[in-house]
């Protein structure tokens, strides 16, 4: 009895296009789950990072007896050889609390009884330091995009002048505006955790300052992604130095990086234009590239999920140390 084996061939070409139907599918499918994944893991991170921060500016108080200033000035030139004139700018609280988040190392670069602005304190090609072009990972949120920020605009050069970004800082107080419309019961100016700018390196305030208690107000919130100004999570275009897309101070290392509250309309285009002011723009407003909210560390070293839909006047009862408020926050 004669049997005839019949040896299969290949695919057919209808069989290969089921079976890449089927991988685009499950790729589909397996995206957004990997995704969210790892914007969880990032969100943590960023959490993480603040909470650090927020014991580290809690440490400094302890040893000190006084939380840094937002930033400060010296009451008179700290060095009459400065060639960019007589600087009086200090230095950013984050500079201030290199050393309390095992940052020794870079803390021993600046010269924290010079200016900010002092050759001694700058990189290339304005002067000889490295510190404040060093990329510091508890100062950058990992959802936010990775970047340097350029000064050379600030000093008039026309090469860039790099420095590295952070993604933390604090909120000084409330704009008047945003008081006047959004929060009418809270105070405005400089009314935020750290107050006023200090005079001198050791003018920050101190725990009995804050009135409305350490764990009712926000000590750093996240504003990321400066440079760039960014609106309801896109890139506002162009962004030269002078246009609408581009602001200064996004440098961890520039003792203006603080900001105060200011409020928004809701397409995030229109500054003083309405109460929004999370995740709306990132100029002069809380901002974070997380899905529906940003982070926010308390004064008792707590850190907090605040949500885009947050009451403007709860947000500035937490955001003034002094309002005597009362904190309604989710």
């Amino acid at each position: 009895m004669n049997r005839q084996f019949h040896k299969r061939g290949g695919f057919t070409l209808i069989e290969l296009l089921v079976v890449i139907a089927i991988i685009a599918v499950l790729i589909g499918l397996l995206l957004p789950a990997v995704q969210k994944v790892r914007e969880a893991a990032n969100r943590m991170q960023c959490q993480n990072n603040l909470k650090q921060l927020a014991l580290a500016m809690v440490n400094l108080e302890g040893t000190k007896g006084r939380y840094p200033a937002w930033g400060f000035d010296f009451l008179t030139n700290p060095n009459p050889s400065n060639p960019f004139g007589p600087q009086t700018q200090g230095h950013s609280m984050l500079s201030m609390v290199l050393a309390y988040i095992e940052q020794g190392n870079l803390n021993n670069v600046f010269d924290v009884n010079k200016s900010v602005a002092d050759p001694a304190n700058l990189p290339a090609p304005l002067g000889v330091s490295v510190g404040g072009a060093t990329k510091v990972k508890t100062f950058e949120c990992p959802s936010a995009p990775d970047r340097t920020t350029d000064y050379g605009p600030y000093f008039g050069i026309a090469v860039p002048l790099n420095l590295a970004a952070a993604d933390y800082a604090a909120i000084k107080g409330l704009r008047g505006p945003f008081q006047a419309n959004c929060a009418p019961a809270s105070p405005t100016g400089d009314s935020g955790f750290f107050g006023a700018r200090g005079k001198g390196n050791n003018d920050g305030p101190r725990q009995a300052d804050i009135l409305d208690g350490t764990s009712n107000t926000i000590m750093l919130t996240e504003i990321a992604g400066r440079q760039q100004v960014y609106a309801k999570g896109k890139a506002v275009m162009p962004n030269n130095p002078g246009s609408g897309g581009w602001q200064l101070n996004g440098a961890w290392a520039d003792h203006n990086i603080t900001k105060t509250l200011r409020g928004w309309d809701s397409t995030g285009m229109v500054p003083d234009g309405g109460c929004s002011c999370i995740n709306v723009n990132n100029f002069e407003a809380i901002y974070g590239f997380h899905t529906g909210g940003v982070n926010a560390a308390f004064g008792d070293g707590s850190v907090r999920f605040l949500k885009e839909s947050t009451d403007p006047k709860a947000l500035a009862a937490a955001i003034t140390r002094q309002g005597a408020e009362v904190l309604t926050l989710d």
